[in-house]
């Protein structure tokens, strides 16, 4: 009996996801098939010029957009950003630092500082519970 492997697919918004650009900014062959997981990862190790064009200078989806300006995005959403960002203009948001900017990337500083905490005190408990009790 052979063995019959079927080529794994995914819907276009989801090879965007994984390639980290935004849909409705690839183009229309993009949107309109299905992609492979060879060909996603030929796209990941190849990338073509729209590909490279996309990841260099946007439009950005959301959370592309919120790492490169260092919030989460919720923070984007608290701030008014629900459009992908162009890279010019995250950019000029980098520049201009707005109020809601600079609040969001501390509460991003504050979160990261608790994860690390909590993370640090399971790492303690982990620690105790391997000794042995005498």
């Amino acid at each position: 009996m052979t063995s019959h492997q079927t080529t794994q697919t995914m819907k276009p918004a989801t090879a965007a996801k994984k390639l980290g650009v935004y849909l409705e900014a690839t183009p229309a062959e993009f949107q309109e098939g299905v992609v492979s997981r060879s060909e996603l990862n030929a796209l990941q190790a190849d990338p073509p010029e729209w590909l490279q064009e996309l990841r260099r200078n946007g439009p950005h989806p959301r959370p592309v957009v919120a790492a490169k300006l260092g919030v989460s995005i919720a923070g984007l959403a608290r701030g008014g950003v629900t459009d992908p960002l162009t890279t010019e203009q995250i950019d000029a948001l980098k520049k201009d630092l707005p109020e809601w900017l600079q609040k969001e990337r501390a509460t991003q500083v504050e979160v990261r500082k608790e994860a690390a905490r909590i993370k640090e005190k399971n790492a303690e408990r982990a620690g105790q519970s391997q000794r042995p009790r005498s």
